[in-house]
């Protein structure tokens, strides 16, 4: 039974079914729906277009003609000089970065095929609307006084309280031989190739999914680091992101928060304590972690002024959904002479998402799973000519393109692993968006 009225993370139940509605209502063809504990930016409409393919931005802003440009190098620096180009000096950016970001941040082969998926998709919004309540103050950014009018009306009209009903579908069957690849990593990392890789699997849902539904379920039972609703071009999605890949403040504050070592959670009191002392003292987990937050700490470091990088809360217990963590935060002041976008490349991808050391692991990751990750494990990017960036890694996600709709999960083999223990580690993951799936009408 799932109740709305007990959201984690002080998330609103009128303010989600605010949103779920206004998604619904088709006032708009581009969104982004992104929340924080509660505090809600909504980005609607696209006056501008940033796509980064493997050697080409497109930007595109109003009605004029787009500007394809080559770039080469560093693909943050790619998407900061595309924005520079833009015909304004103040602008907000939201969209995306897929993982395949990784194989030009990490110098691996790439492909000059223009039908090759993109690497981002941003937009600069017609209207960028803030609350948290449905009941208090909204605070706009551009938007005509009609479509302001529009969105007030349309997040305080009156609201449907019957809940969707969600779908079951099969997350146990291994579809990709997940096990299989998981086996191979441990021999590999067993022969020095690399010493810990994020293998992941993918779960086909075999119906066309209410993404809105899914996303006011979803959330109800997680209690994500951000999460967001997000329809960009081809592609939609849901999700509840568990970390911040980095964010950098108006202060230069860089940050970063892996999570490392996994158990279930939500299988009662007696059976979550349990779980989370098993957390705690596993040396497999506790190895694991502690060498994720040694990777972010050295990257951390490498971009902030000396002295200032530091680890805050290390190994406290982060419960995210259907599964518990192991949970650090990683900070340092980003040097003058680095931008934002510095900090996105240099963490890029997340530790967490990817392995050690990262250049072997990216490359084990495209050799072992096999399908592109496109979305999965890159991040939900919003970014600001005043200097701040946020990066949350799009994991726990429903993801939607081409009539196409898939959940994805992943474990993090290290030499203690086993097949089967990741196999079940990836269930658990699952178990955070596979029960709220809401299947579309029509």
């Amino acid at each position: 039974m799932l109740d709305t009225d007990l959201l984690p993370a002080t998330a609103s139940t009128r303010s989600l079914r605010a949103v779920t509605d206004m998604a619904r209502s088709g006032a708009y063809s581009t969104y982004v729906f992104y929340e924080h504990r509660g505090h809600w930016t909504v980005a609607v409409g696209a006056l501008g277009t940033v796509e980064l393919k493997n050697n080409t931005t497109r930007t595109r802003w109003g009605t004029q003609p787009p500007r394809v440009a080559r770039w080469s190098g560093d693909p943050a620096a790619a998407l900061r000089d595309a924005l520079g180009s833009l015909p304004v000096t103040d602008w907000e950016v939201f969209g995306w970065v897929g993982f395949d970001f990784a194989r030009t941040v990490h110098g691996l082969e790439t492909s000059d095929d223009p039908h090759d998926p993109s690497l981002a998709h941003l937009v600069v919004p017609e209207m960028v609307a803030r609350f948290d309540s449905v009941d208090g103050p909204i605070t706009f950014s551009g938007g005509t006084p009609a479509e302001r009018a529009q969105f007030t009306e349309l997040l305080t009209a009156p609201q449907a309280h019957d809940l969707p009903i969600p779908e079951a579908i099969d997350i146990r069957t291994d579809h990709d031989d997940f096990r299989g690849r998981a086996a191979q990593a441990i021999e590999e990392i067993n022969s020095d190739r690399y010493s810990k890789v994020i293998l992941s699997r993918k779960v086909p849902v075999p119906f066309p999914v209410d993404l809105p539904h899914t996303y006011r379920l979803g959330r109800s039972g997680n209690s994500p680091q951000r999460s967001f609703l997000i329809k960009l071009g081809d592609l939609s999605a849901a999700g509840f992101s568990p970390e911040l890949v980095v964010s950098v403040d108006l202060s230069r504050t860089v940050t970063t928060t892996p999570l490392a070592g996994t158990r279930s959670l939500g299988n009662g009191e007696h059976a979550d304590r349990t779980a989370r002392d098993e957390l705690e003292n596993d040396p497999k987990e506790i190895s694991e972690h502690a060498v994720s937050v040694r990777t972010a700490f050295r990257e951390i470091e490498a971009i902030s002024d000396a002295g200032t990088a530091k680890v805050l809360d290390f190994m406290a217990v982060s419960e995210r959904g259907s599964v518990q963590h192991l949970a650090s935060t990683v900070s340092g002041q980003l040097r003058e002479d680095l931008t934002p976008w510095d900090a996105l490349s240099a963490v890029f991808p997340a530790v967490t998402a990817s392995g050690i050391p990262k250049r072997a692991a990216v490359e084990a990751i495209y050799r072992l799973d096999e399908q592109p990750r496109g979305l999965y494990s890159g991040a939900i990017l919003t970014a600001s000519s005043d200097g701040t960036l946020e990066a949350a890694l799009a994991l726990r996600t429903v993801i939607e393109q081409d009539g196409r709709a898939w959940l994805r999960a992943g474990a993090g083999i290290v030499e203690q692993s086993t097949p089967e223990r990741e196999f079940e580690e990836t269930c658990e993951k699952l178990g955070s968006v596979a029960p709220y799936l809401v299947r579309r009408d029509g």
